[in-house]
């Protein structure tokens, strides 16, 4: 895709294309034997959604550009999204502050408040349900539910001259990652960038809607598909679809396919570049901070797989808009540290798994649901009325409306039958969840108990929580835009990769595991920021003697 946001977001140098921007490429610099000991004047924070430690094996030896110059960092490609909920909001709630979903009350993209003051009583993770009119659809974009500080908020408390930006494809990927006190936080709103309640449009925002309209009012024609991508090429046969071929053409105005194609990371590279330049982050007298969400990747795993063309270009194109990222900061003479990593992963389509040597691969049977579940428990019970809440899998509410003195008796049948079916791996109480003691062990060794755990809270996370067994997607019907899903708590969807690199860097590789939530006190030892009570730990990014995690 060659469309031009040029002038509308920076002065030259420009970023010149949406998807893959054309700069300049700066190769990587010598190593230099030690880790830099000076604190960066710039953290950039970048979630790729969907970025699956899966994907980032299958493509690490064919990244040429900005994956590949912080794959040359430190890489820990066994990084733990650690929880059970392996969604996006929780899993950006735990990158940059340092917490579990169960401390940062983020414990999936969205749950059931019985006592909401409205008709809808399904709460959006990123919303303020308080809000006259709102509902879990149509909703006000607020950091309300976030109960715990970011990186950045605890950098603005330490300093109030740091800058605290956050860019993203999604609202939840940008307030969860920004936290409270952003000074700049933007997000794609289906049509355009836009903010939390009260915050007004700066001058590079207002140029890069307009450069974004300009380019969605344009047809987009078939992006070009590397050598490596052809073998990936391959028609499948989904519901009524036919997926795998496609190179994300898109007609003129359809905004839905530009959010699921690479041109939205192009957009939100790009308006990150401005505010950088237009605000000269990295160049005042304390740290500043940008927080990136790249989300294209996770909309086009979820409406076309992970393993077929679409994917393979995606991957491709990321790589490019990275890489011509990096090298404006590089122009721009910029003293920055990377950290790279993904709110969850993910693995391919049932119907393309089971034509891969996965035949056992299903979706999940609708008996699951929990509306059904708990009409078979009334008719047993004698309870009359809505007795279960909930979907399929994950969270499960025993209705309000069930009297007190039966709702012992429907909890456990409840837990009796999702046991007995031949999908779920467990069903736990949230009396058993929350008797088990968070996990101190390697994250890869949790137990399903000790996953759950750790994204659990009780009065906002279901009675019961149900984990479907491995190589069951949640996903009861594919439909256009919705063919793979995560959200389990087995490890393709709990395994990511989390990289650092800076300028100067020694790089090295450390193969064992690590979680997400040893990214935010690890940053926070680059600049000198002392943290103290998080669910993570500082890991040392020196490759020698040295130790970054005792400055």
């Amino acid at each position: 895709m060659k469309a031009l946001l040029a002038a509308a977001l920076l002065t030259p140098p420009l970023l010149t294309s949406v998807a893959a921007p054309a700069l300049a490429q700066t190769a990587p610099a010598p190593a230099a034997p030690v880790a830099p000991r000076t604190p960066p004047k710039l953290i950039v924070a970048i979630s790729v959604d969907q970025f699956s430690a899966d994907l980032f094996a299958q493509y690490r030896n064919r990244f040429s550009d900005g994956m590949a110059r912080l794959a040359g960092g430190v890489v820990f490609p066994a990084g733990y999204q650690s929880h059970a909920a392996t969604e996006t909001c929780p899993g950006h709630s735990t990158i940059l502050t340092g917490m579990r979903p169960a401390h940062t009350g983020i414990i999936a993209n969205s749950w059931i408040d019985q006592k909401a003051g409205r008709a809808d009583k399904t709460v959006y993770c990123a919303e303020d349900e308080r809000v006259a009119g709102s509902d879990h659809d149509n909703y006000m974009p607020s950091d309300l539910h976030l109960k715990v500080p970011t990186l950045g908020d605890m950098m603005k408390r330490a300093n109030p001259q740091a800058r605290v930006v956050a860019v993203a494809g999604k609202d939840r990927a940008a307030i969860m990652m920004g936290g409270h006190n952003t000074d700049q936080m933007w997000f794609w709103g289906g049509q355009r960038f836009i903010s939390l309640a009260g915050r007004k449009e700066t001058p590079v925002v207002t140029r890069a809607n307009a450069a974004v309209a300009a380019l969605l009012a344009a047809p987009q024609a078939a992006l070009p598909l590397p050598g490596y991508c052809k073998a990936l090429s391959q028609p499948i046969a989904v519901g009524e679809q036919t997926l795998g071929t496609g190179r994300f053409e898109r007609a003129a105005g359809d905004a839905k396919a530009f959010r699921a194609s690479p041109a939205l990371d192009g957009a939100v590279f790009a308006l990150a570049a401005g505010l950088i330049q237009d605000m000269k982050l990295g160049q005042g007298p304390a740290t500043d901070l940008i927080a990136i969400g790249a989300s294209a990747t996770d909309y086009i795993g979820h409406s076309r797989g992970t393993q077929g063309s679409e994917m393979c270009i995606q991957m491709d194109q990321l790589d490019q808009t990275i890489g011509a990222f990096l090298a404006q900061l590089d122009a721009w003479n910029i003293d920055y540290e990377v950290m790279l990593t993904a709110d969850h992963g993910a693995h391919d389509m049932t119907e393309r798994q089971q034509q891969r040597a996965m035949p056992m691969e299903t979706h999940l049977d609708p008996a699951a649901v929990a509306k059904g579940v708990g009409a078979a428990i009334g008719q047993e019970l004698g309870v009359s009325g809505a007795v279960l809440l909930g979907g399929a899998e994950g969270d499960i509410y025993v209705a309000d409306t069930v009297p007190a003195a039966r709702r012992d008796a429907v909890l456990a049948a409840a837990k009796r039958r999702y046991q007995a079916m031949p999908q779920i791996a467990a069903a736990y109480t949230g009396a058993e969840i929350m008797a088990t003691p968070m996990a101190t062990t390697p994250p890869e060794s949790w137990t399903l108990l000790e996953r759950t755990r750790a994204s659990y809270m009780a009065g906002r996370s279901g009675d019961l929580i149900v984990l479907t067994r491995p190589r069951v997607t949640s996903i009861i019907a594919p439909a256009p835009y919705y063919v793979e899903t995560h959200g389990s708590p087995w490890d393709y969807d709990r395994r990511v990769p989390i990289l650092f690199w800076r300028k100067g860097m020694t790089g090295f590789e450390q193969p064992l595991s690590v979680e997400t939530v040893d990214i935010a006190p690890t940053l926070a030892a680059t600049i000198g920021l002392p943290v103290s009570g998080l669910d993570g730990r500082c890991l040392d990014l020196d490759a020698g003697a040295g130790d970054t995690c005792a400055r």
